[in-house]
């Protein structure tokens, strides 16, 4: 995955329930056709706090990413991220695979420790201190992955068992693991150590200090860096000009009050301006980046535009 784009609300003015499948997938296939090489959704169950209202509309992320599948034809299909917490690891396995296999080989596997504590709260999921729930991720990558590639692992931990977990069928092709979030002694380690792929949420200022972090694990892991794709998160509003940017940011916060606490971190403009500030980005040393567009993705056009201004920086990048 060098450029992804992410959907992360499904709360539109005029779409209700009957439309709102039709809403997400048109986004998706409008990501595939201008050039994004990955669609991802997010796998929540409430709206988190700076993109609406708890109560917000949220779709379930596997079921929706497996029916997007049947909309597209070639792009990556992936969780930004799964909250490790939300399921049994040897069911998030098969659930994956599941993906891959009515894909046609393309699902990916982002996860992360889990966070948002009031979803957890609410809904039953156990919780638990942040050493608890990073000690849960690492066993269950041990679980998935071995499960993933073929293995039948056997594993008895401190948070979860499996005795020669089968999976059949196997994937269709090899499952590319990502891990999302910037904790530079846990989480870049676990990156370093398991994954494929590692999605950056921090400050631009930031990403030198994180990419060396993860210079310095897989050195003393062992581990080639060079198989490793960095990403890092962003939030995008393009427009043919900066005043109709300006505009639908505008109209989303009307909205959705809760957008405004994001205004000041969302890449805003013409097309020219958009690519200015990913130039700017891709900069740092990053491999790529993953875009959401809370305030206009669901424009016909904004995605596409989005697509066709950024796909020519990563191609020549």
């Amino acid at each position: 995955m060098r450029l992804g784009y992410q959907i992360p609300n499904f709360t539109y003015p005029g779409v209700g329930s009957d439309g709102l499948f039709e809403a997400v997938a048109r986004q998706a296939v409008e990501a595939e056709d201008s050039g994004f090489d990955t669609v991802l959704v997010m796998d929540h169950f409430y709206q988190l706090p700076l993109l609406g209202a708890p109560d917000n509309a949220m779709l379930e992320c596997y079921t929706l990413l497996a029916a997007l599948s049947q909309r597209t034809r070639s792009v990556r299909l992936s969780a930004l991220v799964t909250g490790n917490t939300y399921r049994n690891p040897a069911l998030l396995a098969k659930i994956v695979t599941a993906l891959d296999v009515v894909s046609g080989g393309r699902a990916q596997l982002g996860i992360g420790a889990g966070w948002y504590e009031r979803e957890h709260e609410s809904l039953g999921f156990e919780f638990g201190t942040f050493t608890d729930r990073f000690e849960r991720l690492e066993e269950a990558l041990q679980i998935i992955i071995g499960m993933l590639n073929g293995e039948r692992p056997s594993l008895h931990g401190s948070w979860y068992s499996v005795h020669e977990a089968v999976n059949e069928p196997p994937p269709v092709r090899r499952i590319p693991i990502m891990i999302g979030g910037a904790g530079e002694r846990k989480t870049l380690r676990m990156a370093a150590q398991y994954a494929d792929q590692s999605n950056l949420i921090c400050a631009v200022e930031d990403i030198p200090r994180k990419l060396a972090a993860i210079d310095e694990h897989c050195t003393r892991l062992g581990r080639n860096r060079d198989e490793i794709t960095v990403t890092y998160q962003t939030s995008a509003c393009i427009a043919p000009t900066h005043a109709e940017a300006e505009r639908d940011l505008d109209d989303a916060i009307a909205r959705i009050p809760e957008l405004g606490g994001r205004r000041g971190g969302v890449i805003l403009g013409a097309p020219a301006e958009v690519a200015s500030a990913y130039e700017r980005i891709l900069a740092t040393g990053v491999d790529g980046v993953t875009v959401n567009m809370p305030a206009n993705g669901h424009i016909e056009g904004r995605v596409r535009l989005l697509g066709e201004t950024l796909a020519p920086l990563l191609t020549t990048g």
